[in-house]
């Protein structure tokens, strides 16, 4: 169970696209206006659990014939409402602190909270994260009075005890702190408030995930040199799954903090290209003189009443054969400034890059803060500033 924050990426993604529904999962309802999901992966969860606890339920009341894979999977349902509880907690405490929330989704190893943008200070990274384990503790703690007072050997008892030892369990292993866990995001925010460095504290709380990944996968071994039972497959497939999911989460976040650490280095000012200003009528051919002439390494379009209407695509002007340029209009290879294309001179970093995600394009007009053309940014020129880490 975990949040996932949505990040911005490499530069040259053409802009993250509205969430999809995954293939499998279905909406079952809302929590404070945020979708729940289900992926088709619960039902392996509650077939497992029905026939694990099988058992169990025979044990405490024999003679129920099929129904006892029913109470296994009515345990299964009960379960995962509490998991719902866990990650509702974590959307209504994003929404608090104004963040949106876009999806809860509960799947094979729990659940997860898809939250836009990330908290904007440690203390609010905090909150968010830490309420989904004291979430569960909670709902283990409230029904351990429950699985005290039911009567011994029935399926009160055994339900009860069953849903307070996995929320506990549940509560206390997520706030071990490494990455995707929320006790990463707890330990991120901790370190981040005594570094003032959010990259450094997930880079940190990814290394933790490592380690936590590494730890769950020698588990069954060193169970079975200190217990002294030999481990089962199960325990060997389990382990196998959790430890991937564990490292694969931690080393996505290290990657991510690495590659965010380089954003502030991403200053439109210093990447725009020099431009020249021509008139929408000019014949390609002279647009391209002009700007050699100039050394400039764009063209804007200006409109009838001399303001800035579009900008010349460069791969359309070497797309156009040289003997067409003289009867080409230069508007007819550029691009119109539509909302999202003119960005101020002085942005950078990690607003930056959003920004063009949002509005997807080869080419940016930037404006000085008077208002004036100051230059263009060129997509292809971030993202090789961004590969090269300057």
């Amino acid at each position: 169970m975990d949040q996932r924050a949505a990040e911005p990426g490499d530069p040259s993604d053409p802009g993250r696209p509205t969430p999809q529904r995954a293939p499998g999962t279905i909406k079952i309802g809302q929590i404070g206006g945020v979708d729940v999901l289900v992926r088709s992966s619960w039902l392996i969860v509650a077939v497992l659990i029905s026939v694990m606890l099988a058992p169990a339920v025979d044990a405490v009341e024999p003679g129920l014939g099929a129904g006892k894979y029913v109470a296994g999977a009515a345990f299964a349902v009960l379960l995962y409402l509490s998991v719902l509880l866990h990650e509702a907690s974590h959307a209504l405490m994003a929404q608090r602190f104004g963040l949106p929330v876009s999806s809860i989704t509960l799947h094979f190893l729990g659940g997860v909270t898809e939250i836009e943008g990330e908290p904007d200070t440690p203390g609010r990274e905090f909150g968010v994260s830490v309420v989904g384990p004291l979430t569960s503790l909670a709902v283990g703690l409230a029904v351990l009075p429950l699985a005290a007072l039911a009567p011994d050997r029935t399926l009160l008892d055994l339900a009860a005890k069953g849903l307070a030892g996995a929320n506990l369990v549940v509560g206390v292993l997520n706030l071990v702190p490494g990455l995707p866990l929320d006790g990463g995001r707890v330990l991120r925010a901790v370190v981040w408030k005594v570094t003032g460095n959010p990259h450094q504290g997930t880079i940190v709380a990814g290394w933790g995930g490592r380690v936590a990944a590494l730890l769950v996968l020698v588990y069954p071994f060193a169970r079975q040199f200190v217990a002294g039972g030999a481990p089962g497959i199960t325990d060997y497939v389990f382990a196998f799954v959790i430890a991937s999911f564990l490292w694969s989460g931690a080393s996505a976040a290290i990657m991510s903090a690495r590659a965010r650490r380089r954003l502030p280095s991403l200053r439109a000012r210093t990447l725009a290209r020099r431009t020249l200003a021509v008139p929408h009528d000019l014949p390609l051919s002279e647009a391209v003189r002009r700007a050699q002439e100039e050394q400039a390494g764009s063209i804007v379009v200006l409109d009838s009443t001399g303001a800035p209407s579009a900008i010349v695509n460069e791969a359309a002007v070497l797309a156009t054969p040289e003997e067409r340029r003289p009867w080409v209009a230069v508007s007819a290879v550029a691009r119109r400034l539509e909302p999202g294309l003119t960005f101020s001179a002085d942005i950078s970093g990690e607003p930056l890059i959003l920004a063009m995600q949002r509005s997807p394009a080869s080419e940016y007009l930037l404006l000085d803060r008077d208002g004036s053309v100051f230059g263009v940014l060129v997509t292809d020129d971030v993202d090789k500033a961004f590969a090269a880490g300057t």
